[in-house]
């Protein structure tokens, strides 16, 4: 058993005490407190990413081993679990990605975060709206969804609402118990509306390669502020204006925040492959060739960072990056200190630097 004090926040909100773990949370001791009343450290749960296209030099779409060293890479930084996420490519490339997925599923190295799942990010999305995804979009086909299911997990989708067919794709997908996002679309206010009616739960990348806000053409970004309790967003304060985002925490309940990270996270400048893109790193971006963003190098304990310091609580920040996640996949063993949840367990001092990662109990090895 291992124990760590400090400043732990419960899903009662804070304690100032003990936590007992293994592989599991065994107990807390301790009594509810302000954090800001001592100068112990920050104990929460560990973070959940449920947008991940690479890290430490290596992509998903490039199957093999590179999702173990992507996991590696992100645990360092306080992602405790995670979804693969692929890009739109044709079916063949898809599967390879997807083979990759469920072998490091099935043969989970130490020292990285916990693989959930794929977040099928395409290639059902609107052409017109490709964002940094290749040009590769097409209408949505149930048997094809159902192979792709075979090869490892899918827990979210992302699609177009507006296309053809895809009204009642959502349907089917969600009887499968598939999560549904709305991204990389030019649908309407009403396409959006009636995708979350057939049981769409998410927006992907909210902002961004979507159809914007205009006071008589609301469109997707209008949908979700209107109607939506789930919307991912990327707090790189690149994506998306930090104006932007406090509109979006005010109007969407369970925000939660994503990395849409690329192979050039936790890397240095330089050019890297994003499916079958080439893009580079370059002052903390990555963009494709004609300057369009492509993906983030951000981690999750930069994102807790520009949380706060866009003046939200830390626990509020806490939840964002771990809580709704776990509520939106229907999890209730991770995202939460409690007793009898996965000891996924992050660690900061009180400048809100990163001490310790720990994944299912299991200390991870930070960068120095």
């Amino acid at each position: 058993m291992q124990t760590l004090h400090g400043n732990i926040l419960t899903p009662d909100g804070w304690r100032h005490g003990d936590l007992h773990f293994g592989s599991q949370i065994i107990g807390l001791a301790g009594v509810p407190s302000d954090p800001g009343g001592n100068s112990d450290d920050f104990i929460l749960p560990g973070f959940i990413d449920l947008h991940v296209h690479g890290g430490g030099g290596r992509d998903v779409m490039e199957g093999g081993d590179a999702l173990s060293v992507i996991a590696r890479t992100h645990a360092r930084h306080g992602t405790t679990s995670l979804l693969a996420t692929t890009m739109t490519a044709p079916k063949r490339e898809i599967e390879l990605a997807l083979q990759g997925v469920g072998q490091a599923m099935a043969l989970r190295s130490t020292a990285g975060s916990r693989v959930l799942g794929v977040h099928l990010e395409g290639p059902y999305i609107n052409p017109g709206k490709l964002g940094a995804q290749p040009n590769f979009a097409r209408d949505g086909v149930l048997e094809e969804i159902r192979g792709f299911g075979e090869l490892a997990p899918l827990k979210i989708l992302t699609l177009a609402p507006e296309v053809r067919g895809h009204m009642s794709l959502i349907s089917d997908l969600v009887a499968r118990g598939i999560r549904v996002q709305l991204g990389h679309t030019l649908g309407s206010y009403e396409d959006g509306v009636a995708a979350l009616q057939h049981g769409a739960i998410s927006f992907t990348h909210l902002f961004n390669a979507m159809t914007g806000l205009h006071h008589r053409e609301p469109g997707i970004v209008g949908a979700a502020l209107a109607h939506a309790e789930y919307a991912e967003l990327i707090p790189d304060l690149m994506h998306v204006h930090p104006g932007a985002i406090k509109a979006a925490l005010r109007a969407i309940p369970k925000l939660y925040c994503v990395t849409d990270s690329t192979a050039a996270a936790g890397m240095p400048d330089g050019n890297y492959k994003l499916g079958r893109h080439t893009v580079t790193k370059c002052m903390g971006g990555v963009r494709l060739p004609d300057g369009t963003l492509a993906g983030s190098t951000l981690t999750l304990d930069v994102a807790l960072r520009n949380l706060v310091g866009l003046g939200l609580e830390l626990d509020d920040a806490s939840r964002r990056l771990s809580t709704y996640q776990a509520e939106m996949l229907g999890l209730d063993d991770r995202g939460r200190l409690a007793v009898g949840c996965h000891a996924d367990l992050v660690v900061f001092n009180r400048d809100l630097q990163l001490k310790a990662v720990f994944v299912e109990g299991e200390p991870i090895k930070l960068e120095s």
